[in-house]
């Protein structure tokens, strides 16, 4: 076994099947299942069902990810680590972060490394939820995470570093039931069609739990792609709860942006793997977490 079968391994778990893997690696489907094959042989066990074009983690293979992101990862740790003894002039962060903490607070931390790091590149990987978040980040998929809880994550499956909060605000058309600049009472969203993410996000939580609280709305359409959001709501389909981040975009857009009372919000945090950091992510780490006086 060596690493660069669990790298090709790990291509075919993420990419969900063999002609994605190849393309992604840059490599011919034959070469890839033929190391994949060694692989197998070498631990004695099928990590794939061959069912006609697709391949289906065995039970081997499942108990094979997160040791091989592990292994991966360490490769990877020592490479970085070597490359950094003469400064900071390579390197690739990988972070997993919720669509709207990807509006920000992601967008001013990658501003600030990149100005610092111009040489260091970022790559960021969707997750609609916080429980997806620490999973990628857990199992090394991703090195560090960017997540919002209604609550301070506590520090179990993964190392928290609070970041900010953000306030729940509601998006309306020009031209819909509440007036510009005045807050709307939670009582006020009765009756009304609105547009909510799946279960499992924050925003969702926020209207489930008026719902809980008494107050009836009526859902127009639930939707996991944030970007259609801002859309819909000038389309007149729906008023949508989203957090602050979006405040600027949406105001770009056309739509209202008006403050709920009473207030809540969302506690956002970047998240890290509790193992030793590659140096790229410690620096985008002290960059994103230091106080405004530092910067």
């Amino acid at each position: 076994m060596d690493v660069r079968q669990l790298e090709y391994f790990l291509a075919v778990v993420d990419h969900g099947g063999f002609n994605r893997a190849a393309s992604a690696l840059y490599l011919a489907q034959p070469s890839l299942s033929q190391a994949i094959q060694a692989l197998e042989r070498d631990l004695g066990s099928d990590l794939f069902h061959r069912i006609g074009r697709r391949a289906v983690l065995t039970e081997a293979g499942i108990a094979l990810i997160e040791p091989a992101r592990a292994a991966v990862r360490s490769l990877e740790m020592a490479r970085a680590t070597v490359q950094s003894v003469h400064g900071l002039h390579r390197g690739r962060v990988d972070i997993a972060a919720m669509p709207s903490q990807s509006i920000e607070p992601l967008t001013a931390m990658i501003s600030r490394f990149t100005k610092r790091h111009p040489q260091v590149s970022v790559a960021i990987q969707a997750a609609f939820t916080s429980r997806d978040v620490r999973e990628m980040v857990r199992t090394g998929q991703a090195e560090l995470g960017l997540v919002a809880n209604p609550a301070p994550l506590p520090a179990n499956d993964v190392r928290p570093y609070p970041v900010m909060e953000q306030k729940f605000v509601l998006l309306a058309p020009p031209d819909g039931p509440f007036p510009p600049g005045a807050p709307v009472r939670h009582e006020q969203l009765a009756e009304q069609r609105l547009i909510v993410g799946q279960q499992g996000t924050g925003m969702r939580k926020y209207v489930d739990d008026l719902r809980s609280a008494g107050t009836q709305w009526t859902v127009a359409v639930e939707t996991e792609h944030r970007i259609a959001i801002v859309p819909l709501v000038l389309a007149g389909v729906g008023l949508a709860v989203v957090t602050d981040s979006w405040r600027d975009f949406a105001e770009r857009a056309g739509a209202l942006v008006l403050d709920i009372e009473p207030a809540r919000n969302l506690h956002v945090a970047l998240v890290s793997r509790k193992e030793a950091l590659t140096p790229a992510a410690q620096a985008f780490l002290t960059c994103a977490t230091e106080s405004p006086t530092d910067k």
